[in-house]
């Protein structure tokens, strides 16, 4: 097997902060594929004992901290917003990786909480009862895994001014998103209830996005937004997939120039192969994120295009 060129060679001196540094470079890179990218190429692969694995151990960090647009909705909040969160779960057949992911967006919302100042109430469905799966039934929460046990749901209701949108089941594949999606379920909601606000028109709509959702939804008109938002995470994915591949293959280059100038080049050398390194990681983390930009614009153009055709 090919040995690594962190593995290669003793430091000492300047060559052992200059290793050290690339360790903490490579380190980042390892990160953001396992969670931008391995969670995505597994999305339909939940069932799988060998996805359920890798999810167990790349996904399982805490929350960072809300992003800056999340956080000014949340302080702009002027009425009262519940969030009602099921998670109703048979330990006995439901996959190992929900409980931990459960938690963790339970932080998620305690997070909203306290950013919101009093304005979010989350209310928590845990234990399993009749009651409580007939409330999330109710809230338009999916069952799921009744082939395996009892039923299951996870999943969240939103609820401002009698208007009500509903996550009918959350998924870790696709944790990286949840913020943004339950940010804009926010919006969502802020504006139906605004009596000053408009109806939507698709000339309101980024163009841009529009076109996108014609051409990979030619049928959108007769789909659910549901169905609708499923093909543009799928198409999402395989740009995903793309991107990772080719991260992997430029990242393997960009280590190879490393490990050349570490054997005897000079300092300088070193240096422009650690520059060219982070820059190939600050490339991909940008791709990455503009698909999951395109893809969110994408999402919100259907559903307004559903309601501006209501």
């Amino acid at each position: 097997m090919r040995r690594s060129w962190v593995d290669m060679a003793v430091p000492s001196g300047h060559r052992a902060r200059e290793q050290a540094r690339v360790r903490a470079t490579l380190l980042a890179v390892v990160c953001l594929l396992t969670i931008l990218g391995i969670g995505a190429i597994w999305f339909y692969r939940t069932t799988s004992r060998g996805a359920v694995d890798m999810i167990e151990k790349t996904a399982g960090q805490e929350p960072g901290p809300l992003s800056a647009g999340t956080m000014a909705l949340l302080q702009r909040l002027d009425s009262p917003i519940e969030i009602r969160f099921y998670a109703l779960l048979d330990p006995a057949s439901a996959p190992d990786s929900l409980q931990p992911f459960a938690s963790r967006v339970d932080q998620l919302l305690s997070e909203y909480q306290q950013a919101a100042n009093g304005k979010i109430k989350v209310t928590r469905y845990h234990p399993r009862s009749d009651v409580n799966s007939a409330a999330a039934a109710a809230d338009g929460l999916k069952p799921f895994n009744l082939e395996k046990g009892d039923a299951c749901y996870l999943g969240l209701a939103i609820i401002h001014n009698g208007q009500k949108e509903s996550f009918p089941r959350l998924s870790p594949e696709w944790e990286p998103a949840l913020e943004s999606d339950l940010s804009r379920a926010i919006a969502r909601l802020i504006n139906t209830s605004s009596p000053a606000n408009p109806a939507l028109t698709s000339s309101q709509i980024d163009p841009a996005a529009i076109a996108e959702v014609k051409r990979l939804i030619p049928n959108f008109a007769s789909m659910s937004v549901e169905d609708g938002t499923r093909v543009l995470r799928e198409s999402a994915l395989k740009d995903f997939k793309a991107a990772v591949s080719e991260m992997e293959i430029q990242v393997r280059e960009a280590e190879q120039r490393v490990s050349q100038a570490q054997n005897g080049k000079s300092e300088e050398e070193q240096q422009a192969a650690m520059k060219l390194l982070q820059q190939v990681q600050a490339d991909q983390t940008g791709k990455l994120k503009q698909i999951a930009a395109r893809s969110a614009a994408q999402i919100e153009a259907l559903r307004q295009l559903k309601e501006a055709a209501r």
